[in-house]
């Protein structure tokens, strides 16, 4: 499990550059595949390393794509990373994005901070489903399941792994780093995960080293000049497990 982090956490530092790069420019194979969860068809993009393996696995969750909820995005550049450092990657598209059922966030929730963190936790439904879906695969170590994701996608990664004990390990990129000062609810939820979580998470954010000139709170990051004043920084948590929790054979949490 201590060489799966360490390769999730050095991968997760490549992917805080990549997740900007332009998509399309890989020729790395996948499939594109439909599984369940509850009553809602998730698409997703599986990627797979030549041979029968069985090898590790990661999830990733994808961020927002505002006025592109509906396009297909596979993240080739992720796929293609991961499969070189011989791990079995999907990808799916979370619940109103793709081709995935479910209403859009937009239509969803809108500027309604309210519906934030109760959208993101039915979103882990799906996420929890894919781990299920995965370790279903002959070519899987379900030993080694791993799980990382960028903005909301990395909310995601928190909410999935406090409620399953089945991911060796966790890397949140930037997730809640537009929220965090503003909407409070998700502050004290992705605390609260982190408490809960049996993974060892890696969270990346970014940290103010020289306040930007005021600005309104919609524009906050949007300028170049705001954006020069913060760097990445990475931590390591050491996750607390509540006495009441108990390992199950299933992603899916008791109750």
């Amino acid at each position: 499990m201590a060489r799966m982090l360490a390769l999730l956490i050095a991968n997760g530092a490549i992917f805080c550059l990549a997740a900007g790069a332009v998509h399309g420019q890989s020729t790395t194979r996948y499939a594109d595949l439909v599984y369940s969860s509850g009553g809602l068809r998730i698409q997703a993009y599986l990627y797979k390393p030549d041979g029968d393996g069985p090898f590790p696995a990661v999830i990733y969750n994808h961020g927002s794509r505002v006025g592109r909820e509906r396009e297909s995005v596979p993240f080739e550049h992720i796929g293609a990373l991961l499969t070189r450092a011989g791990y079995v990657v999907l990808v799916p598209e979370r619940r109103g994005y793709g081709r995935s059922d479910g209403p859009s966030w937009p239509g969803a929730v809108g500027r309604d901070r309210g519906r934030f963190v109760p959208r993101l936790r039915e979103e882990t439904e799906d996420v929890l489903a894919a781990a299920d879906y995965l370790r279903a695969q002959p070519f899987l170590d379900a030993k080694r399941l791993g799980i990382m994701g960028w903005s909301f996608g990395g909310v995601v990664t928190m909410f999935a792994v406090s409620r399953s004990p089945l991911f060796a390990a966790a890397i949140n990129q930037a997730g809640g780093a537009l929220t965090w000062d503003d909407v409070p609810d998700i502050r004290v939820a992705l605390i609260e995960a982190a408490e809960r979580s049996t993974s060892p998470p890696c969270c990346r954010w970014r940290r103010t080293i020289a306040r930007p000139p005021p600005s309104p709170p919609s524009a906050r990051y949007s300028s170049a000049a705001a954006w020069r004043t913060r760097r990445w920084s990475t931590r390591r948590f050491s996750p607390r497990s509540p006495a009441s929790r108990s390992a199950t054979g299933s992603s899916r949490p008791k109750g």
